[in-house]
């Protein structure tokens, strides 16, 4: 298995830079599988875990990224780090595609994407709108910032965001700088991003092991509230989908991933975990998770 660092611009000039990962290539140009994290997290936070695992049981490669503004990605310029724009995430995840499809060991008619958690909703999107998609992998998704943000805020907290968004606002247009929420918090009635436990244990733990920084702006929670992935969920058949949904999930709720899942055409897959959120990615469920994937990838995007 190889990996190397590697970067590539996106359509609006800004530098993404990630790792491009290869097993055995014996049989030439490969299938590609595209990698992108969730909320704030970086490609070294389990996604290299995933792209390691499917190189090594399939003939394919792999490209993981950091989005943009966050690790080791450059942001916009006059525009801050450690933003989430939804759809620029989107864009980039076509970008990423095309970066993907000039490489010489790519075959450009075998590229796969898989998203989890935030991207897990951007790849339901980009899987509908990017014709050259030719499977999705969506892990534990947001497939809607409304019920999502309202599920995780309190309706009595919800007033003081909206105060704050419309600060926000009103700041930048005086040209000040954005305001900054962090992403987790140990005390949950304190603002943050993410307002759960198990949020909390799972990046405070990688904050001591990495680059992970824990603020975002404000404008990324009031543009989370407004982004609906799921809204071209069914324009995305003929292109097979994997939703992987963990039954106790309480960031991403698992009735509002099945309810998209059901609006979902054929061919189509589900995978039920049973487990919370973070589980999805490590421990005792990444076997049977990873796995189930793997075979889906061998099915759809190797054979298919």
């Amino acid at each position: 298995m190889g990996r190397e660092d590697v970067e590539f611009k996106t359509c609006d000039r800004v530098t993404l830079r990630g790792w491009f990962y290869t097993g055995d290539l014996s049989t030439g140009k490969s299938p590609c599988l595209v990698m992108s994290h969730g909320f704030s997290a970086l490609k070294e936070m389990d996604l290299d875990t995933f792209a390691e695992y499917f190189v090594s049981k399939l003939p394919m490669t792999c490209l993981v990224y950091d989005n943009r503004g966050f690790g080791a990605s450059d942001h916009a310029e006059g525009e801050p780090r450690y933003e989430i724009v939804p759809m620029t995430q989107c864009s980039d995840i076509s970008d990423a595609i095309t970066y993907a499809a000039t490489r010489p060991e790519v075959n450009p008619d075998k590229i796969a994407i898989w998203g989890s958690s935030y991207s897990g909703g951007h790849v339901l999107f980009v899987g509908a709108v990017d014709r050259r998609v030719k499977a999705v992998l969506s892990q534990v998704p947001c497939v809607s910032g409304w019920d999502n943000f309202n599920r995780l805020v309190r309706p009595d907290f919800a007033v003081g965001s909206n105060a704050a968004f419309a600060a926000d606002r009103i700041a930048r247009a005086e040209g000040k700088e954005p305001g900054y929420v962090p992403v987790v918090d140990a005390n949950p009635l304190q603002p943050s991003a993410l307002p759960t436990p198990d949020s909390y244990e799972f990046f405070s733990a990688w904050e001591k092991k990495s680059d992970w920084t824990n603020k975002v702006t404000l404008k990324t929670l009031e543009l989370f509230r407004s982004y609906e992935a799921q809204q071209l969920i069914d324009k995305i058949a003929p292109t097979p989908l994997l939703m992987t949904v963990a039954s106790g999930d309480v960031l991403t709720p698992a009735d509002l991933a099945l309810g998209a899942y059901a609006r979902a055409k054929e061919p189509k897959q589900l995978q039920l975990l049973p487990c919370g959120h973070f589980e999805a990615y490590s421990g005792p469920h990444f076997e049977r998770n990873a796995g189930t994937q793997a075979d889906f990838l061998k099915r759809w995007l190797l054979e298919g």
